[in-house]
């Protein structure tokens, strides 16, 4: 990440539109789905979190959208996340492909219903 992006906004604006126009849809989903989190620039992407805890982050690639559901939410999804490419506690969504939104949004949906308050 570039050092002088301070913020959200300036961090989605980076990249091409059509990255952009996703990382927003993104974030709205976060918000939408779980309206008291807050949000952050974490370990250089996009975090939210609930009740100081971790929801979900997701970042912008050249070739792909990242997904860090946090350990157990990654786990809890991992049969319906084996179709895509996936590192230790991530998921890469290919940008030559429909960002699976639904998917995203019961994992963001589990995570709000098990991080303890």
């Amino acid at each position: 990440m570039n050092p002088k992006i301070t913020t959200i906004s300036e961090y989605i604006h980076q990249f091409p539109q059509s990255t952009q126009d996703i990382l927003e849809d993104l974030c709205e989903l976060v918000r939408r789905s779980v309206p008291d989190t807050t949000q952050e620039l974490s370990y250089g992407i996009i975090g939210f979190k609930l009740h100081n805890k971790p929801l979900i982050y997701f970042g912008g690639y050249a070739h792909h959208i990242g997904v860090y559901a946090t350990p157990s939410g990654h786990s809890q999804f991992a049969e319906i996340l084996s179709q895509y490419k996936q590192g230790k506690g991530s998921v890469q969504f290919p940008l030559d492909q429909p960002i699976p939104f639904d998917i995203i949004g019961q994992i963001i949906q589990w995570n709000a219903q098990h991080i303890v308050t």
